[in-house]
């Protein structure tokens, strides 16, 4: 089903806003997004661009922060790449996450068929804003209803139950981010 959407979201406790522009069409998703705010202390500005399979399978994903910093980030197969080369720090992973937004949340979602109430753990290229060097961070997704799946980090430290549109998107991510 294709569909183009702009998509805003607000930390609960920070400052900060993101906008996204998601295109889905025949050839994959296509995401365009800015976003200010701090998350974790950290200070940030940033456009990011991902390129995703139209079965929502991550290609390629550009960080670029208002600093001057920036990441490139991609994957064919199961061989990932960063600037080119080959990046072995998240080998193994599914997705991506950015730190500083709920977008990654629907990579799992729209990708995976779940079956109500059955954990599924992914391996993701989790990348923290302030030093973007990615690193492989273990995620639980089960779904709970078809508006909500409850969120797990894999070492048991955080857990949430996210509220979810009809798109997979989020609408509600308690105590981080709400949609506006």
């Amino acid at each position: 089903m294709a569909f183009e959407l702009d998509l805003r979201w607000q930390p609960v406790d920070e400052v900060g806003l993101e906008h996204a522009h998601v295109i889905e069409d025949a050839a994959g998703v296509h995401v365009r997004s800015m976003a200010i705010g701090e998350f974790e202390g950290f200070h940030y500005g940033m456009d990011w661009r991902a390129e995703l399979a139209p079965d929502w399978t991550f290609r390629s994903l550009i960080i670029e922060r208002t600093d001057g910093a920036r990441l490139e980030l991609s994957c064919d197969a199961s061989r990932w790449t960063m600037t080119g080369q080959p990046e072995p720090q998240v080998a193994g992973c599914i997705d991506f996450d950015i730190s500083a937004t709920p977008f990654s949340n629907t990579l799992p979602i729209r990708r995976v068929k779940f079956e109500i109430g059955v954990p599924q753990r992914f391996n993701m290229a989790w990348v923290p804003l302030d030093s973007l060097e990615p690193f492989v961070d273990g995620q639980i997704y089960t779904k709970l209803d078809e508006t909500h799946f409850r969120y797990e980090a894999a070492d048991g430290s955080f857990t949430q139950v996210l509220t979810i549109d009809e798109h997979g998107f989020v609408v509600d991510y308690p105590t981080l981010y709400r949609r506006l």
